[in-house]
């Protein structure tokens, strides 16, 4: 699969999708309308996130009537966060768009998410203002964004709007896996890019109903932790779990020392004295956490990027 002598993109367009057969030759068939007044060499990449229905053949239909349809399908569901990274990796676009396949994003509004890249910004997430979505999961969706937007140090209304548009250098230095891509704006912010929002227009579901539950918020929760942990300590683990153990030995070794002092100058009782269990315990802690900190160091140092799931087909690159 060589990309050698592929003509310039300038605009590449990723859409992860599972089980979306309905929907997937209308949104290729409004996206190329809006590109082509654009007027823009394009490719729109349609990744396949294991589906069991006729999704993949539906794509396939797509590239034989034009080879800008491609499809990445991968062997069984890894989840978004790998279809986009496995997007973001073929990509070969200046710019890349990301939209979800189930009609509710608007391909009107990507001339406006290009619009504010021009004004000199990297990352461009679409702002769902007025949604088309159930009541419970409007008002999740906004506890949930008040929070991220409180805990990662960047003012958006959106982060998980599937909607958003990247200056290439963005996606190509975004390691994401698991359930990050609710973080993308944060991950692009955190190293160093340029992120805002602009409003788009959110459209109803026309077809099947939503792959997602409550309970991604949970994991959403957790992910938020890990992008700390990560955008701050993930080339250092040892400064993180080196202060903690550092403060541990350290209080732990005091109260040791002023147990000792009172052995040895007024003869004191020490067998039963929660406070020697306490001072042993605290170094024991600390001696681990400088472990644990040591540990990440050498995995930091060894180890070496792998994509995290394993693509059955690629289809549209030569």
């Amino acid at each position: 699969m060589s990309m050698a002598s592929a003509p310039q993109i300038d605009i590449s367009i990723v859409v992860p999708f599972f089980n979306e057969q309905e929907s997937l030759g209308e949104l290729f068939a409004q996206i190329k309308a809006v590109l082509m007044e654009l007027k823009a060499a394009f490719e729109v990449i349609f990744v396949d996130d294991g589906s069991t229905d006729r999704s993949a053949a539906i794509v396939r239909e797509l590239n034989t009537q034009d080879p800008r349809a491609k499809l990445v399908q991968f062997r069984k569901n890894y989840g978004k966060a790998a279809a986009l990274a496995a997007g973001f990796k073929m990509a070969a676009g200046d710019i890349v768009i990301t939209m979800d396949a189930d009609l509710q994003d608007d391909p009107k509004e990507i001339p406006h998410l290009i619009d504010k890249l021009h004004d000199g910004y990297d990352l461009v997430s679409g702002w769902k203002k007025v949604r088309r979505d159930p009541f419970i999961k409007t008002q999740t969706s906004k506890i949930y964004n008040y929070f991220t937007s409180l805990f990662s140090g960047i003012r958006l209304h959106d982060f998980n709007c599937g909607l958003k548009a990247y200056r290439s250098q963005v996606v190509k230095t975004m390691a994401i896996y698991g359930e990050l891509h609710r973080y993308l704006p944060v991950i692009a912010f955190r190293n160093g890019y340029k992120v805002t929002e602009i409003p788009v227009s959110h459209r109803a579901r026309k077809y099947g109903r939503s792959k997602y539950g409550v309970a991604r918020f949970t994991r959403g929760a957790f992910d938020l932790l890990t992008i700390s942990f990560l955008s701050r300590y993930r080339k250092r683990p040892l400064h993180l779990f080196g202060s903690w153990g550092l403060l541990s030995t350290f209080a732990g070794l005091v109260i040791l020392a002023i147990l000792a002092a009172q052995k040895i100058f007024y003869d004191a009782h020490l067998s039963r004295r929660p406070l020697l269990f306490l001072g042993l315990l605290m170094v024991i802690v600390g001696i681990q956490f400088f472990s644990i900190g040591l540990l990440g160091e050498m995995i930091t140092e060894s180890r070496s990027e792998v994509d995290n799931y394993l693509v059955k087909e690629y289809l549209g690159w030569e």
